[in-house]
């Protein structure tokens, strides 16, 4: 974990590769890939890094901030292909490009995506992801 704190992301990732070779315990293997998986979100490999947070989940369905991290791939995404008609934060870069290129339907999806990774994420910790509540009362995708 110290060359991913220090930003040594190539070392960190092959560290744990190794890691997962050797350790056969679902649960420590769900945070190695959880780790992989941040990895790959900080290198801007979103589809990577999903499907890293998918395995980590499916070796531990108790880790919130996968289902964190990926609600702001999904918000993330929706950017990238705009959204019309609803409340979006300012702080999603995005959104603001999704909302520029005008694509609404696939902009909905990621969005309802996004909903139902977070409301996942609050169920496990409900006094966390505050930003997160309040986006989903905003967009009225919270129940």
């Amino acid at each position: 974990m110290s060359a991913q704190s220090e930003g040594n992301y190539a070392e960190a990732l092959q560290n744990y590769y190794e890691a997962m070779r050797l350790e056969i315990d679902p649960y420590d293997r769900s945070y190695i890939l959880y780790n992989i998986g941040l990895i790959h979100t900080r290198n801007g490999e979103h589809t990577k890094a999903l499907e890293y947070y998918f395995r980590a989940l499916e070796r531990n369905p108790f880790l919130p901030q996968a289902f964190n991290n990926m609600a702001v791939i999904c918000h993330y995404e929706t950017l990238k292909y705009g959204s019309k008609g609803r409340n979006f934060p300012a702080y999603s870069d995005r959104g603001e490009q999704a909302i520029r290129q005008g694509n609404s339907e696939i902009a909905e999806a990621w969005f309802d995506q996004a909903a139902e990774y977070w409301k996942q994420a609050i169920t496990l910790t409900p006094g966390n992801y505050i930003e997160a509540q309040n986006w989903l009362k905003i967009t009225r995708r919270f129940e």
